[in-house]
Order: structure tokens, then C-alpha cells, then sequence
């Protein structure tokens, strides 16, 4: 556990810092998952992950439930449109215990973080959000030329002061020789074990949905209980509903009483 100062300038531990995953580049691999809520935070570190990255938004409650994991705060396109808004929000998130912001932006953009000395994840590979340009979801990286197209890109993201990356749908062998000829902390979502941090989905490695994409797998089966709660729930409500219109609900113990003879007096006030 690594000491360290908050943003807002409070202290802090750290299971993992930039400057370690810097020094021990290429030498082991790191564990990342989504968290959203703070059991989900509270879940990644008993399970003894060493990363989390939520949406900006809930950073706080995120916190909440786990304090000493990095935690990198993904900055959604869509609610944060302006480089102002942007640099705000990094700000905002960093100074709640954030350790890093994430952002799917121009160069220009992780630029203008990064002279702030902002620790920034840019995103490369596949990005869902801005498939049209590919022509739709699919591996990016499957001819030589479009695999060196990638590792440009990779390139102009170093230079423009990002430290870590998230790279998504890559294939293996090609995510792998990037990851060597860039000091850019590759994290692979759906790109093979090249990259130095491996990165899923938190529904997706608990298996919260019925069919998980191609590049995850199920390591529980949350989807099995979430049906199982469902069942209860509406057997639970279809005995309420039997025993209301039966007369069996309330009971008795369900119900208050009122002594007999106040009860008595009470007739009598209503009889005039």
C-alpha cells in the first residue's frame, strides 16, 4: 500500500500508483473492472483486484464503497461536451479521489488534461460509441495496414500526454507488439493478454447477462440469482394478493388492538 495525497490534498493509500505501473511495465499484469456502486467497489477490493474505473458521475459513491483502489473516472462524450466542461469535471472527480480520468476525445483534448498534470486513459481500438467511422463493431487492427494505422495512433496519444490507454477489440498478436514499443500502460479490453492491465465489464465477469459479449467470460452467475430474486418477488406478491383477498392478511398480530371498554365508548360516542 502506497501513501499519497488526494487532489483535494488529503491523505490517502493506494494499492497501486502511475508510478508503479511506469516502473513495473511489461514485468506483471494488473486487474480492472467497472464499478458503479460502492458494494461493487466494496466486491473488486475484497476480491483483491487492483484497479476500478466507473463513470465520472459516480465517483462519490464509488469512493464510498472502496477508498484505496485506483480508480480511473471515465468522462462520458455525451455529458461533458465542452474542453471546459471536460477539464471541470476532471477536477471535480480527482478532488473526490480519483486517481485518473478516462476520455474518448481528440488529442487536443488529452493535451489540455494532461498539462494540468491530470492522469489521463485515452481510448483506442475499438470505440463503441464511434463505430460508424469503422463501419460498425469489429476488431480494429486485422490488416498490417490498418494495425500500423493503430499503433500511430498509439504514438500521437504518448505524445500528447496521456499515461494509460484502454484497448479495445484489438486483435492478441498485434496488442501485444504495441504494448512493447509504447511507455502508454495498455489496458486490454477484449485484446489478449498482451496489453498490462486485463479489463471487463463487472456484469460481464459476474455473468449478469445471458449471452456476454465474445471477448468476456462469465467467472459467476449473477443472471441464475437475479431470476431467482424475480421468482420470489412475484411469488411473494401473489401470496399478498391471496391472502388480502381471503381474509387470512392482516391477521390479529398484524393488527392493532384497542382495549374493550375503550372500545365500548367509542360505540357509544358514535350511537349519540
Amino acid at each position: 500500500m502506497k501513501r499519497v495525497y488526494t487532489w483535494a490534498a488529503q491523505p490517502a493509500e493506494r494499492t497501486v500508483t502511475i508510478g508503479d505501473m511506469r516502473a513495473e511495465k511489461g514485468k506483471r499484469k494488473w486487474t480492472q473492472v467497472t464499478a458503479n456502486t460502492a458494494d461493487e467497489a466494496a466486491a473488486a477490493g475484497q476480491a483483491g483486484l487492483d484497479m476500478i474505473i466507473c463513470n465520472s458521475q459516480n465517483t462519490e459513491v464509488v469512493r464510498q464503497g472502496n477508498n484505496t483502489l485506483f480508480l480511473t473516472a471515465a468522462i462520458t462524450l455525451d455529458a461533458y461536451p465542452t474542453e471546459t466542461d471536460i477539464l471541470r469535471e476532471a477536477f471535480r472527480v480527482l478532488s473526490l479521489g480519483a486517481d485518473a480520468v478516462m476520455t474518448p476525445r481528440s488529442m487536443d483534448v488529452v493535451t489540455m488534461l494532461a498539462k494540468e498534470d491530470v492522469p489521463v486513459m485515452g481510448h483506442l481500438g475499438l470505440v463503441p460509441r464511434k463505430s460508424t467511422w469503422v463501419g460498425g463493431l469489429r476488431a480494429i487492427g486485422k490488416t498490417a495496414e490498418e494495425a500500423y494505422e493503430l499503433y500511430e495512433r498509439f504514438r500521437r496519444l504518448e505524445d500528447a500526454g496521456a499515461v494509460m490507454v484502454e484497448a479495445e477489440v484489438i486483435p492478441g498478436p498485434v496488442m501485444e507488439e504495441i504494448s512493447k514499443r509504447t511507455g502508454l500502460i495498455t489496458v486490454s479490453l477484449g485484446s489478449g493478454t498482451g496489453g498490462d492491465v486485463m479489463y471487463l465489464f463487472m456484469e460481464d465477469v459476474c455473468g449478469e447477462k445471458d449471452t456476454p459479449p465474445r471477448h468476456a467470460r462469465a467467472f459467476g452467475d449473477l443472471a441464475r440469482l437475479h431470476w431467482q430474486i424475480q421468482e420470489e418477488r412475484v411469488a411473494a406478491l401473489a401470496a399478498f394478493r391471496r391472502a388480502s383477498t381471503d381474509g387470512t392478511f392482516p391477521s390479529s398480530a398484524e393488527t392493532p388492538d384497542v382495549a374493550v371498554d375503550e372500545f365500548k365508548r367509542f360505540q357509544e360516542k358514535l350511537s349519540g
